[in-house]
């Protein structure tokens, strides 16, 4: 598992090449495995492969402007039902969920911040995507991540980067 953590990266640039349905149908399966407060399972996730809605989609903020070149665009979406409010923390495990079986089927992805973003012209990116996917007001939109082959490998995480001082026992 370490190994599918170190070389984890994120990727803004993809091959033009479908991804097989059995390798998202995981990627999916994994992000619902992830843990929820108090097991409430709100987030739902888009599967977005349409050409015109992932070139409007990439027009969400600047930052995002890359995510058409992959072929799949999954959004994190989560109820707002009032019974809990961490929604945002749940649908970020289950995203980090995605970036790990992404990498474990040989794909990539990145985090797209969609919530509380906005867009250089002032617009909340949130109401965009919402407009654009047609999402309810009581849904909450966290994140668009990319999903596709990377036009080239980065180099994986090495040991290095573990450092023992950011550790701390019992106290800071």
């Amino acid at each position: 598992m370490l190994d599918v953590i170190k070389n984890r990266r994120s990727y803004r640039d993809f091959l033009d090449k479908e991804v097989e349905d059995e390798k998202l149908a995981e990627i999916l399966k994994a992000a619902q495995f992830a843990p929820t407060a108090r097991n409430l399972r709100l987030w739902e996730f888009i599967v977005v492969k349409n050409k015109k809605t992932r070139d409007l989609l990439a027009q969400t903020k600047t930052h995002s402007q890359f995510t058409n070149k992959a072929p799949v665009i999954l959004v994190i979406v989560s109820k707002d039902d009032g019974q809990t409010n961490y929604w945002m923390e749940d649908g970020s495990i289950a995203a980090g969920f995605i970036y790990l079986e992404a990498e474990n089927q040989g794909l990539g992805t990145c985090f797209v911040q969609v919530y509380k973003s906005l867009r250089p012209d002032g617009f909340e990116c949130e109401k965009y995507v919402k407009k654009i996917l047609k999402i309810p007001k009581n849904i909450h939109v966290l994140c668009l991540m990319p999903i596709g082959y990377p036009r080239q490998k980065i180099p994986g995480l090495d040991q290095s980067v573990f450092e023992t001082k950011k550790v701390h026992n019992e106290n800071y």
